[in-house]
């Protein structure tokens, strides 16, 4: 990794001198503080967990009285072994700060590996509402099983977010969110409610539509029911954006799509429970193209590592999009003399690589958590080909690669996890998609979306019988999954809410499935 530039070291040292000098202010300053209102409203999470520590998060923005402006503010924040917080194990201060829209992200360390703790917040008279949080379990140690929720796609004007409600009686140990967390439209066709603001293209703009998702009530509850392990895709910024060439949705800002990318990575930053270390630049490298690092590996154990991956910040641009668009369409490979190319990568050399080498040491249960659909999905029955160029089947070398490397490390229990296309798919990975009997080297589970529309004709039965290394699709529901390993077997289960139209809706299994450690099949269970 560079090291960072010389104004951007400066720049951190700045803002921990100020950090500290906050600290000698006189307790009186903050510590009596009475708030006109809740400044924790968009209430606390916790995420990137260790076998010593988490983050935990929250933001001051007290929606009436209070104008914090460019003012710092300390917050306290405690971590206990009890709901009471009788037994504090750890606590400390942190300084939220204007630039960093008074975001508070805590790395707290010297906790015991697998192990439950609360946690809160507080600033002068007000107390946040209380988190639970896990450490990981220490690498190699044993562990009788993984209870990992995997969701993604939430967007506001086609639904609420019914499913986190009953996500939350999960009893999940993390949640593993997979990318478009928010949509930046001004609006859609047909609404179930209109986010104000319009459309989204800066700072400004980026911040509220991250605070208006953060403040439904049923997500809040999951971010404090357990840690998170987050990656993004488009959305978060454009839609079908690929490295720094732009996608096709809304008007670029004067400044250009640089300065868009930027603004929605530093506001990404800020209302998520990462560490300062995903900032290789510090946030003033982000308007100069420095890269965000979210892409990473947890080791749970002996059971299972995870690697989650960034399939958007050095994806190189779509291919023969009809019409010579930005963003994505179907293409016909026999057509598309740069499908193949092998020199386009969705994950970049530096990811790729380092990918490679997590998946040849890894233990356990391999997971792969990603934006999309990693399978073969052929839209056209019959001879010939229609893919779409966004997802993997617009990257066949750079999908190649990484089957090769399932492949060369002989890693016998890979699953893959993916979002994206608001549709639940499930299947086999395959050496050769071409192929339909060449070697199963893992499993993939695509979920559905939280409340975002799948196509409008997805033709799903169709598409199963064009793909029959699928053995599973739905397109009709909207909710989540969940995959528990033990060092057996994967049991994965796909729920689903009624109607996502409704601010109330109950839930139901749709399908469930089993897989056998050392066996890449999928069986209905």
């Amino acid at each position: 990794m560079a090291a960072p530039a010389f104004s951007d070291r400066r720049r951190l040292l700045q803002l921990a001198a100020a950090a500290t000098a906050a600290l000698w202010l006189p307790r009186s300053a903050w510590a009596q503080h009475r708030w006109a209102a809740n400044p924790f409203s968009l209430g606390v999470a916790s995420g990137s967990p260790a076998p010593d520590g988490v983050v935990l998060w929250t933001r001051l923005l007290p929606l009436t009285g209070d104008s914090l402006g460019a003012q710092s503010v300390p917050v306290h924040w405690e971590v206990a072994h009890d709901e009471g917080f009788a037994r504090i194990v750890q606590r400390g201060e942190a300084l939220a700060q204007p630039g960093l829209a008074h975001s508070v992200h805590a790395e707290v360390t010297g906790l015991e590996p697998d192990r439950w703790y609360f946690y809160r917040f507080t600033s002068g008279d007000a107390v946040s509402a209380t988190g639970r949080t896990h450490t990981i379990p220490a690498p190699g140690a044993a562990v009788r099983s993984l209870r990992l929720g995997y969701a993604s796609c939430q967007r506001w004007e086609h639904g609420y977010f019914t499913a986190w409600e009953h996500m939350r009686e999960e009893n999940l140990d993390a949640v593993l969110f997979l990318g478009d967390y928010i949509y930046e439209y001004a609006t859609s066709a047909n609404p179930v409610r209109v986010p104000p603001g319009g459309w989204v293209r800066d700072l400004g703009g980026y911040r509220a539509r991250h605070a208006l998702y953060r403040s439904d009530a049923g997500l809040q509850a999951m971010h404090a029911a357990c840690p998170w392990l987050l990656t993004w895709d488009d959305h978060e910024v454009q839609n079908d954006y690929a490295g720094l060439a732009h996608g096709n949705s809304g008007p670029e800002p004067g400044a250009g799509f640089a300065a868009r990318r930027a603004a929605a990575y530093q506001a990404y930053y800020e209302h998520m429970p990462l560490r300062a270390s995903v900032l290789t630049r510090a946030v003033e490298g982000l308007a100069a193209g420095a890269q965000m690092r979210i892409y990473t590996q947890l080791r749970y154990g002996s059971l299972a590592t995870l690697h989650l991956l960034d399939a958007r910040q050095y994806k190189d641009h779509q291919v023969c999009t009809p019409g010579g668009k930005p963003g994505s369409g179907h293409l016909d490979p026999a057509s598309c003399a740069a499908w193949n190319d092998p020199a386009r990568s969705m994950l970049g050399a530096a990811q790729e690589r380092w990918l490679d080498q997590g998946l040849a040491t890894a233990q356990g249960w391999a997971v792969i958590g990603q934006q999309t659909l990693f399978g073969q999905r052929d839209a056209l029955p019959g001879p010939g080909q229609s893919l779409w160029n966004d997802g993997w089947d617009g990257y066949s070398a750079a999908r190649g690669r990484l089957a090769d490397s399932l492949r060369r490390h002989k890693v016998k229990d890979a699953v893959l996890l993916g979002g994206d296309v608001h549709e639940n798919w499930v299947g086999h990975v395959k050496a050769d998609y071409d192929r339909p009997d060449s070697a199963s080297l893992g499993v993939e589970f695509c979920g559905t979306s939280i409340s975002s529309r799948p196509a409008a004709k997805p033709r799903t039965a169709e598409r199963l019988a064009e793909n029959p290394h699928f053995v599973f699709a739905d397109a009709q529901h909207r909710g989540y999954g969940v995959a528990e390993f033990t060092p057996q077997q994967l049991t994965t289960t796909l729920r689903v809410v009624g109607d996502v139209g409704q601010p109330r809706s109950g839930i139901e299994t749709l399908a469930r499935f089993a897989v056998q450690a050392g066996r890449p099949v999928v069986e209905r269970a």
